[in-house]
């Protein structure tokens, strides 16, 4: 049952010759003027992200129902002054009735602090981290795909195979299935319409390629975004996991709040490529999580050096913009990806090059990335059974 935070905020002092003006404030002014209102720390507003559940006016008040899910008291109060100095900025209102619905907490995650709600997380999942990156066109997605299968043939090796996940949320453009074999894949439902996540190469997968067809295009605003990772988080049963890698779209928007809001992330990893059209966007991509408490594991440059058949390197790109970027937001640089063909080959076919050339470049670069990564991270204990 949420916390409900109810302000009723009065202002007596207005003159009536604004009275007038009533008959325009509509339910739709409203919503248009509450998109000036920002969640704190992000650039998206209040109605994009869905937080606005009701809104209508009636004899000069303005009445709006909000409902969020954070652990930061903070949080709520900065928005109810902010909806209030919104709204009351339209001509006819001279009177607030804010109303703002808190998911509890269960309780503060271990390891991430950050503003999840815990109450519908799966209990066997150690770890998550958010695999970002801020600008899209880095490689984001099949950095995460080879780290994924890097992370599961340590595990193997180590007597833990079947322990590493892999959550797809980028809603509109899925490219997790294509990249590690699974394209045109479906996932069985189990009683209580739970997912049972497809797996390939040793690891978990769920994607929204695997709901919808090729020729289907995601047309979805921020409402059905947040649902769609909620269902990923709580009505998939992955099992019992070491690591969830948690592939993000680019940006600081729907998904990114979403799934801050939903799982306790116990870090994240920035991906950019060396030039600073690239660097800087992941900076902020940075300053975002750590704006929501969600530690910085580190930063990967992908597409650091191009090997040529001689073994020359060539930096395409530039280079020492992922090492600036590490040290500028207070992390360590966890590894350079070559550009390679093979790379991107293995992502079309579907073999992700740490399987399908072990014992290459690449394979050595992003298992070193895997080691680092798991050397950064406590897990926390996983109970014996459980979704």
């Amino acid at each position: 049952m949420g916390i409900l935070i109810y302000s009723r905020a009065r202002n007596l002092n207005v003159k009536t010759s604004r009275a007038h003006f009533s008959h325009a404030v509509t339910t739709e002014a409203i919503h248009a003027a509450l998109k000036q209102v920002k969640y704190p720390g992000f650039s998206r507003d209040i109605v994009s992200f869905g937080l606005v559940r009701a809104a209508a006016f009636a004899d000069g008040t303005a009445r709006v129902s909000l409902a969020l899910t954070t652990s930061d008291p903070k949080v709520p109060a900065q928005l109810k002054r902010e909806v209030d100095q919104c709204l009351r900025a339209l001509p006819g209102v001279n009177d607030t009735v804010i109303e703002i619905a808190v998911a509890p907490a269960r309780a503060a995650p271990a390891a991430g602090g950050n503003l999840a709600g815990t109450a519908g997380t799966p209990k066997t999942i150690a770890l998550a981290v958010a695999i970002a990156s801020g600008k899209g066109g880095v490689g984001k997605s099949t950095f995460a795909v080879n780290l994924a299968c890097a992370l599961a043939q340590h595990l193997t090796a180590k007597g833990r195979p079947g322990r590493i996940g892999l959550m797809d949320c980028d809603i509109y453009g899925p490219s997790v299935p294509l990249m590690i074999g699974l394209g045109g894949g479906r996932p069985e439902v189990a009683e209580g319409n739970i997912l049972i996540p497809l797996e390939k190469h040793g690891v978990k997968v769920m994607s929204m390629g695997f709901l919808v067809d090729d020729n289907t295009p995601v047309v979805w605003r921020g409402p059905m975004i947040m649902k769609t990772i909620q269902q990923f988080v709580q009505n998939v049963r992955w099992g019992e996991l070491d690591l969830l890698l948690v592939d993000l779209p680019p940006g600081t928007g729907d998904a990114q709040l979403s799934l801050v809001q939903t799982l306790p992330l116990d870090g994240a990893v920035l991906v950019t490529t060396p030039q600073l059209a690239a660097t800087n966007i992941a900076r902020k991509g940075g300053l975002m999580f750590q704006k929501v408490n969600v530690p910085l594991l580190g930063v990967a440059e992908n597409m650091s050096y191009f090997l040529d058949p001689a073994g020359n390197r060539h930096t395409l790109f530039g280079e020492g913009g992922g090492q600036k970027t590490a040290d500028s937001l207070g992390t360590i640089l966890l590894g350079q990806v070559p550009l390679l063909p093979e790379i991107r080959a293995g992502g079309d076919a579907g073999e992700p090059v740490v399987v399908s050339s072990p014992d290459g470049e690449a394979a050595r670069v992003f298992r070193a990335i895997g080691e680092t990564l798991l050397a950064r991270v406590t897990p926390k204990p996983v109970p014996a059974a459980g979704r």
